[in-house]
């Protein structure tokens, strides 16, 4: 009996270094010969194929200050929504599996324990067109660089094949970016891919300086201030930012 369980974890091993080299296969097959602008829709698609499960996903990537991130890619409207939601109430799978470094999933927004862990979201996410949300850290050396974020249209579980197929992913993922990052010609190190999405994070930091400016608050309770002026304005904080860098809005009634 040992030889045999030996036998089955070897052969275990060899399947999953298999569906591992697969998977690497795709990424960059796909990305092959493209330019840096084109990389994230291109790896979208390949994710997508992969993960067929899903009705759509995000690929996100971690900030440096406030919790947040910088959405690389998006298959839809729906997955740029969640991570917006995600974005303005602070609070959801994407925020977790950053904080936590660990898979964190809602198998089903419509009921406990998931209403109760994320009530806000849980609303919103519905909303969007989400019954279940599924968060894959991207792993660096000793902290997370961002996440990969799937969405189903039906509630249920991430299970078997398919929950060790979405980790390979983001495991694939994490070398991604890695490796982008370290070719960056950028002095910060930032992925030269990364700029256009880079820019809608700048106007919420912008935004926040102004609020702090108009209102002599800290940096924390102005980002909370546009946050809470999102929310009850059923709109992302990007829509708020731009609109108090415009001086079309002004948050000093709040």
């Amino acid at each position: 009996m040992p030889d045999g369980d030996v036998l089955g974890d070897g052969d275990a091993e060899r399947e999953m270094e298999m569906e591992r080299a697969r998977i690497a296969h795709e990424l960059i097959a796909a990305v092959g010969g493209l330019r840096p602008p084109e990389v994230p829709e291109a790896l979208c698609r390949a994710c997508c194929r992969l993960l067929p499960l899903a009705s759509g996903l995000s690929v996100t990537v971690a900030g440096h200050n406030d919790g947040t991130g910088i959405v690389l890619c998006a298959s839809d409207h729906v997955a740029t929504r969640l991570a917006d939601i995600q974005y303005t109430l602070g609070e959801g799978p994407s925020t977790e599996a950053v904080r936590l470094r660990a898979p964190v999933f809602a198998p089903d927004l419509n009921r406990p324990p998931d209403t109760r862990r994320w009530p806000l979201f849980s609303v919103q996410a519905i909303k969007a067109g989400a019954q279940s949300v599924f968060s894959l850290p991207l792993s660096g050396a000793g902290h997370a660089l961002g996440t990969l974020d799937l969405y189903r249209r039906a509630s249920g579980s991430l299970t078997g094949a398919h929950l060790r197929t979405a980790l390979l992913v983001a495991d694939a993922l994490s070398l991604a970016v890695i490796a982008l990052d370290h070719a960056s010609p950028a002095p910060e190190g930032v992925v030269t891919w990364l700029a256009g999405a880079e820019t809608d994070r700048e106007e919420v930091h912008h935004a926040t300086g102004m609020i702090m400016v108009r209102l002599g608050v800290s940096a924390e309770e102005a980002l909370l201030r546009l946050r809470a002026r999102a929310f009850a304005q059923g709109r992302t904080a990007t829509e708020i930012a731009r609109a108090i860098v415009a001086r079309t809005m002004d948050l000093g009634d709040d």
